[in-house]
């Protein structure tokens, strides 16, 4: 299989919007996002291009503006503030950068690099590097990010995209896979003029493979399951999802008046609890503080009375626990699996106990849940079956 690295990411994201993109083939429009993004990307190339003199700050801000489309924008003001966010990442890009005081190795370079094995099946992942800086000791490896979030740097330690840019620069430059440390790995986002960098070890760029064989194998066994995720707002598949069609009228031909009913009831009703919850809580602390102020643990009132009760719970000191039931062959009786802690654990163990460990996995129970998102208050209802 030949596979690219955003096609892996856009799986990992959403299996199904994969299916969507490059089984069904269902073209799907760009996003503003997308268009927003390529275009920066494209101005970023030209200001680091070679040239004798490099591109002033007009010459920079007339290349993004004969770019531009307006097509992608739904209105005026709307295209109003995404271009004046452009002008102002560029002018803010070039007001600290010089681009004559860096080393350009190469621009938005390609790459095609093989992954498997004859037993298990080879495969080819593709992909384009933005940027390749040759350093005063090594070497940077600079992808550029045109969104407004940024992740954590333990994130960036770890980033899928940038472990496998550099597998695929140390099979251009091989020799340089004994000089990793000296070999850095960035996102710079582009609209906080934030750069956060790493380094990776051997043992991280020996997992990348088996990442991308695991992602590649449930592809072929068409597991294509959707995945509901903040991503879901800029996807163009929203009509044809599961998860989302029923937003759209030409799907609701079966919905009864008295579904409707229910459903604007329901949605009206979990924005008014959400609503007095949220008062109970400030009630409840002003009396609380009133309490604490005067002294008393209840108060009262023609209707009743409230009364402060002090719920403690406690947790064992596992290492003194643990001396006093060991020698009696009873701490192995007490311990339980810890989704939290086999999280941290899975999260280092090689890929094939990954992969064991998971198989060990059995349905518990099933539930429904409903939620609502409302004047950005999200309340969950759930019904175990």
């Amino acid at each position: 299989m030949r596979i690219s690295y955003s096609s892996v990411g856009t799986y990992q994201t959403c299996p199904l919007k994969y299916k969507f993109q490059h089984v069904d083939r269902i073209p799907e429009p760009k996003s503003k996002e997308a268009v927003f993004g390529t275009l920066v990307h494209a101005v970023m190339k030209y200001i680091h291009t070679p040239a004798l003199l490099s591109p002033t700050i007009e010459q920079a801000l007339d290349y993004f503006a004969k770019g531009w489309n307006s097509e992608v924008y739904e209105d005026e003001m709307e295209e109003r503030a995404a271009f004046s966010q452009g002008v102002t990442i560029l002018q803010n890009y070039l007001a600290r950068t010089k681009p004559n005081d860096y080393t350009i190795v190469d621009l938005e370079s390609r790459f095609a690099i093989e992954i498997g094995d004859e037993e298990h099946g080879k495969h080819i992942v593709s992909g384009i590097i933005d940027r390749i800086d040759r350093t005063a000791d090594g070497y940077e490896i600079i992808d550029y990010k045109t969104t407004r979030k940024m992740p954590s740097q333990d994130k960036v330690d770890n980033d899928l995209q940038l472990s496998i840019y550099l597998k695929a620069f140390l099979v251009r430059y091989p020799k340089e896979t004994e000089h990793l440390n000296k070999i850095t790995v960035s996102l710079y986002y582009l609209k906080h003029g934030v750069k956060l960098s790493s380094v990776r070890t051997k043992e991280q760029l020996e997992r990348v493979d088996q990442t991308f064989l695991d992602v590649i194998k449930a592809i072929e066994e068409e597991k294509f399951e959707p995945i509901l995720s903040p991503l879901c707002d800029w996807c163009g598949y929203q009509k044809i999802c599961p998860l989302w069609k029923h937003k759209f009228a030409e799907t609701r031909k079966l919905e009864t008046e008295e579904v409707k009913v229910a459903i604007g009831e329901y949605l009206d009703l979990k924005g008014k609890m959400s609503q007095e919850k949220q008062h109970l809580g400030k009630l409840q602390a002003l009396i609380l503080q009133y309490m604490e102020q005067e002294g008393v643990d209840r108060v009262f009132d023609e209707q009743g009375i409230i009364g402060k009760s002090l719920r403690k719970t406690y947790k064992y000191d596992e290492e003194k626990l643990r001396a006093i039931l060991e020698p009696l062959d009873k701490w192995e009786a007490i311990l339980k699996v810890d989704g939290i802690a086999l999280r941290t654990i899975l999260a280092v163990l090689p890929s094939p106990v990954k992969q064991s460990v998971e198989e060990t996995k059995m349905l518990d129970k099933e539930s429904v849940s409903l939620s609502v998102k409302k004047n950005k208050i999200e309340v969950d209802d759930e019904l175990s079956l």
